[in-house]
C-alpha cells in the first residue's frame, strides 16, 4: 500500500482536498473505523495528523489500538462540515511506528503528551476518496496502483457515466 507521501505525489489535487475537509476545524478530526475481533466494525472520533512523511494517529491504550495492533485495517472518514455534505475518506493499513525520532518529531509537534499510554501508526493508503455536492455532485476516487487492483482515478459526475444514461434512455421508452 502507499504511504500518504506516495499517494500525494500521484493525485496531489485529491490529497489537498481530503487535507482540507479532514483539517477544517484547525487540527484533523475523523471518524476512525477498525475491525472488532468478531469481524464487526469499530468507529471512534480520532485527530488523524497529516505530514509531508504521512498519514498518522495516535491511539491510547483501547479496543480500537487492540483492533489495529491485531488486523491493522481502517478506514478514515472525515467530520461532515457545517455547510455542505462534501466528505473525505481514505482506507488501508495501519502500521505500529517504531521510528523514535519520528514519533518525538511528530508528539512534539502535536504538543502530545509524553508520559500518556498512546501508540503512533502509519496509516497507508490503499483507496482515497471525496465527495462533493455542493457545486453539484462529484465523487473522485483514486486506488493504490500497487494494491493489485487495475489503476483507477476517475472523477464521477451523475448523469454523465454509461450506466446512468443507459438507465435514463430506458425509463424514458
Amino acid at each position: 500500500m502507499a504511504s500518504w507521501s506516495e499517494f500525494a505525489a500521484d493525485e496531489p489535487r485529491l490529497a489537498r482536498a481530503i487535507h482540507a475537509l479532514m483539517h477544517q476545524y484547525g487540527p484533523g478530526l475523523g471518524y476512525l473505523a477498525t475491525v472488532r475481533a468478531d469481524g464487526g466494525p469499530r468507529v471512534h472520533p480520532v485527530s488523524p495528523v497529516i505530514t509531508d512523511d504521512g498519514l498518522f494517529c495516535f491511539v491510547v491504550d483501547s479496543p480500537k489500538r487492540r483492533d489495529l495492533e491485531r488486523d491493522g485495517r481502517y478506514a478514515l472518514h472525515s467530520f461532515p462540515p457545517e455547510d455542505s455534505d462534501d466528505e473525505a475518506y481514505v482506507a488501508g493499513r495501519a502500521e505500529p511506528v517504531s521510528d523514535p525520532r519520528l514519533i518525538e518529531a511528530i508528539a512534539t509537534d502535536l504538543r502530545a503528551e509524553p508520559r500518556g499510554d498512546w501508540r503512533l501508526f502509519e496509516l497507508t493508503v490503499e483507496v482515497a476518496m471525496i465527495a462533493r455536492r455542493a457545486a453539484g455532485p462529484e465523487v473522485r476516487i483514486w486506488l493504490d496502483p500497487t494494491s493489485g487492483r487495475p489503476r483507477r482515478s476517475a472523477t464521477r459526475r451523475p448523469g454523465r457515466s454509461p450506466v446512468r444514461r443507459s438507465c435514463r434512455r430506458h425509463r424514458s421508452a
